[in-house]
């Protein structure tokens, strides 16, 4: 039985089981590969390796290694030397040459694997499957509040472990020796975190690409709401978390970025003085390196970083601003000029994009109100023409009855005269 891993280590063994590093990992206990690795050009601390994707297991990525004296093809089976035992994996890819650094530890192909080495292989995939019903069935009995997430076999079969994520502590001690003693076998459990264990689950980001920590990541860098703000974007929960309900991993990515082109810019809030007057930065465009400045005379401007910089050193020789080609500092249109007019009467300055939107609301609002006109301008007609046949139609009704009212008073026509009614009786 082996004991529970401290909290600081969750994780490492899912790596270390799983297969061996890719380019520019290290990782411990594997030696730097000899085999195929040369210096070209003179260059120092740089080597030239063949490398393969190795696949260990078809749920999962494949992991680059070095070919060594092998020409292995697409398809073939190899072994290649892992922490705790070698494993078997199968080619998935053509070979790259690359130029890699001297200190990068690339697990190297031992050899190719024989037809015994392949039925273990898929008999150790079967002992998984098998292993994995066992222990959810001990867990079930023992009302353990853990979740299963993954079982690996070591290629030899000495050993089975377990990985599994819970809330708090786990007393797995009797879990333990139901597995062993229905195994007969080694056992380690290993507890896991929610990062680790949306990696070993898998799934697709809200980008449509494979997760991160399933396809490349290594190991998970501290990330912060820091980040999400730095690069300007919705502090909604809902969209700047992954799959496993924290922070995004690819917050990181980009950050290094947006903090060295951040530096010159002015920060949000401050008040700076621009050939269009003092101005409070309302709005940062980083990757731009724009500010957008709320001004009292001329609404919103936005300025490049290069304009602030070359008015505050012409301000401060005492030369008057520079004009910018096709733009009038002291008489821009604002931003916020729905209208599209000029403050201050300027030339040659065109309408800004809210304007142009708000005329294309405009428009389309002045089709919307045509369109119903002319639909009610038919229902009136409509309308009118019904009343006019209700009427007609009344009309005719009444004449009927009179006819028939005449008949019975004696053959009086409807609406006679009354002579006639006189010679008639």
């Amino acid at each position: 039985m082996t004991q529970q891993e401290p909290e600081h280590k969750k994780g490492q063994a899912a790596e270390a089981v799983s297969g061996p590093g890719s380019p520019g990992v290290e990782q411990e206990g594997q030696d730097v590969p000899a085999a195929g690795a040369d210096t070209e050009g003179g260059i120092r601390g740089t080597v030239t390796m063949n490398l393969v994707p190795v696949r260990f297991r078809n749920d999962r990525p494949s992991v680059h290694c070095d070919t060594g004296d092998l020409k292995p093809d697409i398809g073939e089976w190899v072994v290649v030397p892992c922490e705790h035992c070698s494993e078997v994996g199968q080619v998935s890819g053509l070979p790259v040459r690359m130029e890699l650094p001297a200190d990068v530890e690339i697990p190297c192909i031992e050899r190719l694997a024989t037809t015994r080495e392949i039925e273990l292989f898929y008999q150790n995939l079967e002992n998984e499957k098998h292993a994995r019903k066992v222990c959810q069935e001990c867990i079930n009995a023992l009302g353990l509040e853990m979740k299963l997430v993954r079982v690996e076999s070591l290629f030899d079969g000495s050993k089975i472990i377990f990985y599994y994520s819970a809330d708090g502590r786990v007393d797995f001690r009797e879990l333990v020796k139901d597995l062993v003693r229905r195994l007969k076998t080694r056992v380690e459990m290993c507890q896991i975190g929610i990062r680790h264990e949306a990696k070993m689950t898998g799934g697709i980001g809200s980008c449509g690409r494979v997760l991160c920590c399933t396809s490349f990541l290594k190991s998970f860098d501290p990330v912060s709401i820091k980040m999400a703000k730095m690069q300007n974007l919705p502090l909604n929960p809902s969209k700047i978390s992954g799959f496993c309900g924290r922070l995004l991993c690819c917050l990181v990515f980009e950050y290094d970025t947006y903090r060295e082109y951040a530096k010159n810019l002015p920060s949000m809030g401050n008040i700076c003085d621009s050939p269009s007057g003092e101005g409070k930065v309302i709005r940062r465009n980083i990757l731009k390196k724009t500010v957008s400045l709320s001004t009292e005379k001329h609404g919103v401007v936005e300025f490049t970083n290069a304009e602030l910089e070359d008015f505050r050193q012409r301000k401060e020789q005492g030369l008057p601003p520079r004009q910018a080609q096709g733009r009038d500092y002291g008489n821009g249109v604002s931003h916020d000029n729905c209208n599209g007019d000029e403050k201050g009467k300027g030339q040659g300055q065109k309408p800004s994009r809210q304007a142009a939107r708000q005329g294309r609301k405009g428009q389309d609002r002045g089709g919307e109100t045509s369109s119903k006109r002319q639909k009610g301008k038919k229902k009136e007609s409509a309308g009118s023409a019904a009343r006019e046949t209700g009427r007609k139609a009344k009309g005719r009704s009444k004449r009927r009855g009179g006819r028939k009212r005449g008949r019975q008073g004696g053959g009086r026509p409807a609406g006679g005269d009354k002579s006639g009614g006189k010679k008639s009786r």
